[in-house]
């Protein structure tokens, strides 16, 4: 008797927890059957609804804000007068006693600017505009639209090879660029989502007007996360990029750049005008930047990400060319880390240079793509090795930026500067063949991969983009690359 009492217990319970779940199952089903189901996902809707209102709204307060400012420290002066351009060198190659002077710039129209610069800065560092954001999240940013979007899905595709789940926002200029099939159903299963600026831009009074080069910035300000790992739409990572944010030196600088091949070509009026101390006659230049991955705190750095917008808003008649003088890449690449050092805000630059990958050809390389190296790696050698020339390993390479031409399906067979997919002789080719040990460091057949994700896009999307609208055989067109070049075992 004392046995059967438990084992009746038992019974019971079971039969109680039967009971339950038909229960749970009746009531479900007859709020399905009566629509109140329905009434639930509008909730949620609603809920996720207030939540995007509210985001959009700290997103326009805060432009509302940065806006006057932006205005009233405007250069009240005549633009630098370009005298040429400075040259394009390696680092190694700079004239380190003969820095270049390639602008026409008067002593009052220093000073006018620098008064200029000085009021915004006074400004931020008293009252500064505060970025929205949701705290504690990280993510990757990017822009794309248009003929962007083709290359951007492979990216995203090339993403989570490395097994990444960082969540992704793709920012559009405008309802136009908006995609439905693409943004709506491709996107999400990347775990990307679409964002337009001008839903943003457009319900704030429009003091300022803002140019498409100029979105790159805009994007990093008005994402959501927290953390951001901006990249390129044609750059991504062979490794999942999580870890970036959890080690050096992100952890302790909270910004991370990375190089471009070039010497900075720094304008002796910028430092005039930014109140820097302009470097020794006889100092190395450092290196310059490359933009198509950057690594930045909002928390930390919203002063960074603030004057960056002030040199990026007067950036092509004004702080483009103090910056860079007409050397290679002039643009927005050089006004972030300028605007963490004029604010005195720390930050990382990766000291392993920058690759350029492609194949030979009769000319020399035939460079399609850029290699940039693991800054944990890097921070770790940098520490060991001072001397950057003497440490064996290299750090390990991270990022591929597939930049010239766009390896979009619809384009990459037709002639470009640089043709990719063949050789002299007009043969189908491997791309990425030199240098020999970069490419042995990636630890896997990453060219192969990608031309995978390429033929995915190709074949799976090819009617969804509305760049490819009236373009035939775009599929047809990898799938012969790809048997060519890979299904060979001599490939």
């Amino acid at each position: 008797m004392f046995l059967l009492r438990p084992l009746a217990r038992i019974r019971i319970l079971l039969l109680a927890i039967v009971l339950a779940c038909f229960c749970i199952w009746s009531f479900l089903s007859y709020l399905s059957s009566s629509g109140l189901l329905g009434g639930i996902s509008s909730a949620n809707a609603n809920i996720n609804g207030a939540t995007h209102e509210l985001a959009l709204a700290g997103h326009i307060h805060f432009w509302n804000q940065l806006q006057p400012i932006l205005i009233a420290s405007t250069p009240k002066c005549d633009p630098p007068v370009r005298l040429g351009n400075a040259p394009t060198v390696r680092v190694e190659e700079a004239d380190l006693n003969n820095r270049p002077e390639m602008l026409d710039i008067l002593p009052e129209e220093v000073e006018e600017m620098k008064n200029a610069h000085t009021k915004f800065v006074d400004a931020i560092n008293t009252y500064p505009p505060r970025l929205h954001y949701n705290p504690n999240t990280r993510g990757i940013v990017s822009t794309a639209g248009g003929s962007y979007l083709p290359v951007l899905a492979i990216s995203l595709r090339m993403l989570r090879r490395t097994g990444s789940e960082l969540p992704v926002e793709v920012f559009l200029a405008h309802d136009d660029e908006y995609e439905p099939f693409i943004c709506d159903v491709v996107l999400p299963s990347l775990n990307a989502r679409c964002v337009v600026l001008s839903h943003i831009l457009d319900r704030a009074p429009k003091i300022v007007e803002i140019e498409k080069y100029q979105f790159k910035l805009f994007a990093m300000l008005f994402s959501s996360f927290e953390e951001i790992l901006f990249l390129d739409a044609d750059s991504f990572p062979i490794l999942r990029p999580e870890t970036l944010f959890t080690n050096e030196p992100f952890k302790s600088r909270n910004m991370v750049t990375w190089p471009d091949f070039w010497a900075s070509t720094v304008s002796s009026s910028y430092y005039e005008i930014a109140s820097q101390p302009a470097p020794k006659p006889g100092t190395r230049p450092r290196q310059s930047t490359e933009s198509g991955e950057l690594l930045i705190s909002k928390k930390t750095h919203s002063k960074t990400l603030l004057l960056s917008t002030y040199y990026n808003l007067w950036g092509p008649n004004y702080y483009y060319p103090l910056l860079t003088q007409g050397a290679a890449g002039e643009g927005d690449k050089e006004t972030f880390l300028a605007a963490a050092i004029a604010i005195d805000e720390p930050y990382y630059q990766v000291i392993e240079g920058i690759v350029a990958m492609g194949h030979r050809t009769a000319g020399g390389l035939a460079g399609s793509a850029m290699v940039q190296f693991d800054p944990t790696e890097d921070y770790a050698l940098r520490n060991s090795y001072p001397d950057p020339t003497t440490h064996d390993p290299p750090p390990r390479p991270f990022f591929i930026h597939a930049n010239f031409p766009k390896f979009d399906p619809a384009t990459i067979f037709e002639p470009h500067d640089v043709n990719p997919a063949f050789a002299d002789d007009g043969s189908y080719t491997r791309a990425w063949t030199i240098p020999e040990n970069v490419i042995e460091n990636f630890g896997t057949d990453i060219e192969k991969h990608y031309w995978q994700e390429i033929l995915w896009t190709a074949c799976e999307l090819e009617d969804k983009f509305r760049s490819w609208r009236g373009k035939n055989g775009i599929c047809k067109g990898v799938k012969k690359y790809w048997n060519a070049v890979f299904a060979d075992p001599k490939g």
